[in-house]
C-alpha cells in the first residue's frame, strides 16, 4: 500500500516554490523521492533550496518563471522538461494576496493578483500540458487553490475571486485533458500559519478566524502533507476534476 504514494519515478515543477507553502512543498515531494523543477521570479530566492535538497540527496533544478508573463512560463516550463526529461506533475502553486477593502483597490492590486493566481495558473497549465500531450504519456496536474475559493471573507476581493475561478478551471481542465490521460485536481487549504501571516494568527483579528474553526486551531503546513501526497502519486489516478479541502472544519462552521 505504501507504494502507491511513491514519488521515485515522479518528475514535478513547482511554481513559486521560493516561500511560504510551495517552499515546504518542496521539501515533502523530494523527502517522498521526487525529482523536482524548482520555480520563482529570482534564482537568488531558490538557491538556498537547492542546495538543501541536494544535500540530503534529492535532485532539485532551479527555473526562473514569472507566472504573469505568458513567455516566461513557456521558457520555464521547456526548460523544466528539459532539465527533468519531461515533467509528470505540475503543482501549480504560485499566489499572492492583497489585503485592502474592495472600495480601496486599484485595477493595478486586482490585475497583480488575478494575473497571478488564476491567470498564471492557467498559463503553466496550459504550456505543460501541450507537453504532456506531445509526449503521449499522460500527466498530472495539481492547483493550489484555497478554502476562500469556496467560502468568502471580506479585504481579499481579488484573491478570493481568482480562487474560486481556480476551481473551477480545474474542472473545466480536467474535462478537456481526461482524453490525453492527464488529470487535474484542486487541493484548497484553510488558515495555515507561515513565517509571513504568523503575527496575524496572535492578533485579535486572527483569533476571531481561529475561533470559527471547528478544529479551534491554526493549520500548520504539514497538515496538508497528505493530500499533497495523494494528488501528487499515482495514489489519485481514479481522481480528476476533484476538490480536496484541508481546512479544521472551516466550511463546516457558521459564519
Amino acid at each position: 500500500m505504501t507504494q502507491t504514494f511513491d514519488l521515485s519515478c515522479e518528475r514535478i515543477l513547482i511554481t513559486g516554490a521560493s516561500s511560504g507553502l510551495g517552499l515546504h512543498f518542496a521539501r515533502v515531494l523530494a523527502a517522498g523521492g521526487a525529482k523536482l523543477a524548482i520555480a520563482a521570479r529570482s534564482l537568488d530566492k531558490l538557491a538556498e533550496l537547492k542546495r538543501e535538497i541536494e544535500a540530503k540527496g534529492g535532485t532539485a533544478h532551479a527555473i526562473v518563471m514569472d507566472v504573469t508573463d505568458g513567455n516566461a512560463v513557456r521558457a520555464g516550463i521547456a526548460a523544466a522538461d528539459e532539465a527533468l526529461g519531461g515533467v509528470s506533475v505540475l503543482l501549480n502553486n504560485a499566489g499572492i494576496a492583497i489585503v485592502k477593502p474592495m472600495l480601496d483597490y486599484t485595477e493595478e492590486d486586482w490585475d497583480q493578483v488575478v494575473d497571478t493566481n488564476l491567470r498564471g495558473a492557467w498559463l503553466a497549465a496550459q504550456a505543460t500540458a501541450k507537453a504532456m500531450v506531445a509526449r503521449g504519456q499522460g500527466g498530472n496536474i495539481v492547483n493550489i487553490g484555497s478554502v476562500l475559493g469556496l467560502r468568502p471573507i471580506g479585504q481579499v476581493p481579488a484573491y478570493t475571486a481568482a480562487k474560486a475561478g481556480l476551481i473551477h478551471l480545474t474542472k473545466t481542465m480536467a474535462m478537456e485533458l481526461a482524453r490525453h490521460d492527464i488529470r487535474v485536481n484542486v487541493l484548497c487549504p484553510g488558515y495555515v500559519e507561515t513565517e509571513m501571516n504568523r503575527p496575524f494568527w496572535s492578533g485579535k483579528g486572527g483569533l476571531s478566524l481561529i475561533s470559527r474553526i471547528l478544529q479551534k486551531r491554526i493549520g500548520q503546513p504539514d497538515d496538508l502533507d497528505g493530500a499533497l501526497l495523494l494528488l501528487c502519486s499515482n495514489a489519485s489516478r481514479y481522481m480528476t476534476g476533484s476538490t480536496i479541502v484541508v481546512d479544521g472544519g472551516h466550511l463546516c462552521s457558521s459564519l
